[in-house]
């Protein structure tokens, strides 16, 4: 239904936990269809500020920021700001350029 309803994406398994993953690559598709309706129609949730954080970085590298370093470091310190507990597998010294 969320492939349906976004007009885009692709649904995979995911063995980990046996189940199914609904993804979106195309920064064009995340932006113009997902972002624009999660902000359209808001989280009530924390996940809120995490989402904000993801449609930054999806913005910033629509515009090609990431291609630079400043703009890369950037994304990696938005990027470990969200989900704090969850386990990285690199450190952000061992990301940042």
């Amino acid at each position: 239904m969320l492939k349906a309803y976004f007009g885009c994406g692709t649904i995979r398994p995911d063995r980990s936990d046996k189940t199914l993953k609904y993804e979106v690559r195309s920064l064009d598709d995340l932006i113009e269809r997902v972002i624009r309706h999660f902000e359209e129609n808001p989280f009530l949730s924390g996940k809120r500020r995490d989402f904000e954080k993801f449609a930054r970085i999806c913005r910033t590298m629509h515009v090609g920021q990431h291609l630079i370093k400043d703009g890369f470091n950037q994304i990696v310190d938005l990027a470990f700001e969200m989900n704090p507990s969850g386990i990285r597998k690199y450190s952000k010294k061992e990301i940042k350029i």
